[in-house]
């Protein structure tokens, strides 16, 4: 599978802030796009048991069906899969955050599953600064917010970090 360049941007740790005080550390997290690993070692850092796998190692939380067990997915997906990530989360019916442009919004597809499930979302007070895949430079060219399902207590949520 050749990779998306726009896929190559990591997040930083600091983006679970606003996301850490809905998660709880008696469930096991399920990080299906970890990348090189930044938020599966902040959640490991907060005291989580994190799951992680990636299709770069081998795993495609597109098409696999999980061998282990978990309660929560939490990623950053790539940018070119986000709606097939949406929609995978959905279809396995376990609680989700997932980082997406508020763009994710648009489009009559998009709007159908939120339509048909619900959405949380919890709003960002700044945008993040993606880590590029030269490690220089900033990339918060557009702004996100956590996407979630059966985790946060309303409809839209505003970050207190």
């Amino acid at each position: 599978m050749k990779k998306n360049s726009l896929d190559d941007y990591q997040t930083p740790p600091s983006a679970l802030d606003p996301l850490l005080p809905y998660l709880d550390k008696n469930k096991i997290i399920w990080e299906c796009a970890s990348g090189k690993g930044y938020l599966v070692n902040r959640l490991q850092q907060e005291g989580f048991k994190v799951i992680a796998t990636d299709i770069l190692t081998g795993f495609d939380f597109l098409t696999k069906e999980p061998d282990f067990d978990f309660d929560i997915i939490v990623t950053n997906p790539p940018y070119s899969k986000k709606y097939e990530f949406l929609k995978r989360a959905y279809e396995l019916g376990k609680p989700f955050a997932l980082l997406l442009p508020l763009t994710i919004l648009e489009t009559e597809k998009r709007q159908a599953l939120f339509k048909k499930y619900g959405i949380e979302i919890l709003l960002l007070k700044k945008r993040i600064n993606f880590i590029t895949p030269s490690g220089s430079g900033s990339g918060s060219w557009f702004a996100t917010a956590w996407f979630c399902w059966h985790l946060l207590p309303n409809q839209i949520n505003f970050s207190e970090v």
